[in-house]
């Protein structure tokens, strides 16, 4: 029964993750913002991954919340980015300063490790140093004169599109005019779904259903908090592994979605704004929300000598794939044999939990 309840809760969570990013996403094209900064801020922020630690942490499952953090963020490079580089090798021209806050992204946690437990004043600093994230991308992008994947060719591509009729075609039809610079008084916009040829709908309508996704967000989040209660007590499972690893496979689902299906319909550098928004914001405000919601969490030291070490690597390795600007399927390859190879001994060699339960 706690299977099928994790499983129940888990589908709800995936499915409500993605009408949530989905219908965000889609209101703010009509605003006529920066995508890549959308990217970073409602596909990066990981809403789903965000109730279902805190949920964890109320609950008393401090470990496997932690371990979801680092379980997804090695994820994220290693299943959803060499995924995508997989399915679609593309170019890739991300400004090399946002690359390198990712590959540095990691190395923040290590002091709040060394000088464990984790504690809610933690918390604090981390949630401030995503916000400083933010702010500094959005500084940079409302600067630029073509801001990272902003014009309305690409939002075309991606049937994202806004205008009188709701079509691609209509934000296409501003000759390719920085969205930014378009006269605002125009009709009511309304907006296509990103991913799909549904009818269009109003932007304001879009904001209720994500309302109501949030809804079904959080509710899918205590299931499966629930449900994985019952499945650490009735298989005896440790709890930061299974964290790090099967809870952290539903969490990647619609991720994969979110990453892959843009980078094949050449609009690579959204999917990969994805990544990095959910790796930095993974190891900072996620880390930081649990904390401040759900109180302290302790450390064992293999967290220190295993699970940090392996995300600094990947993240590291990624970075340096994506600074070549060319996403070759084999760079997929390696980051996902790399994946494999952190399951396989995290199973083998850590089988105990790596993060100590009280």
């Amino acid at each position: 029964m706690s299977i099928l309840i994790f499983v129940a809760g888990a589908a709800l969570l995936i499915y409500s993750a993605e009408k949530l990013i989905t219908y965000v996403v889609g209101a703010a094209a009509g605003l006529r913002v920066s995508v890549f900064l959308l990217a970073i801020v409602f596909t990066g922020i990981e809403f789903d991954d965000v109730a279902l630690g805190v949920a964890l942490n109320v609950e008393d499952l401090g470990d496997v919340a932690l371990g979801t953090v680092f379980g997804t963020a090695i994820s994220m490079i290693g299943i959803v980015l060499a995924l995508a580089a997989i399915v679609s090798p593309t170019k890739v021209n991300i400004p090399r300063p946002y690359l390198a806050l990712f590959a540095a992204a990691p190395l923040v946690l290590i002091p709040f490790i060394v000088f464990a437990p984790l504690t809610p004043i933690y918390g604090v600093v981390l949630v401030l140093l995503f916000v400083f994230f933010i702010g500094y991308v959005a500084t940079r992008e409302l600067k630029r004169s073509t801001p990272v994947f902003r014009n309305a060719e690409i939002l075309e591509k991606l049937e994202v599109g806004a205008g009188p009729s709701g079509s691609a075609s209509a934000t296409a039809s501003t000759s390719k005019q920085d969205p930014a610079d378009v006269p605002t008084d125009k009709p009511p916009f309304v907006v296509t779904m990103p991913f799909n040829k549904e009818r269009p709908i109003p932007g304001w309508v879009a904001i209720a259903l994500a309302v109501l996704a949030l809804v079904g967000l959080v509710a899918g989040a205590a299931i499966t908090s629930y449900g994985t209660k019952g499945i650490l007590e009735d298989y005896h499972i440790q709890g930061a592994l299974f964290g790090a690893t099967i809870a952290t496979l539903v969490l990647t689902l619609e991720d994969i979605f979110l990453t892959v299906e843009p980078t094949r319909k050449g609009a690579p550098e959204l999917g990969v704004g994805n990544v990095i928004g959910s790796v930095v914001f993974g190891v900072t405000a996620k880390l930081g929300i649990v904390l401040l919601a759900g109180g302290s969490i302790d450390v064992d030291e293999n967290v220190l000598s295993w699970h940090l070490p392996v995300l600094v690597g990947m993240t590291a390795l990624a970075a340096y794939f994506l600074y070549t600007r060319r996403l070759k399927r084999w760079h997929g390859f390696v980051l996902l044999a790399l994946y494999i190879a952190y399951w396989a001994v995290s199973f083998a060699v850590f089988g105990g939990a790596p993060i100590e339960s009280d």
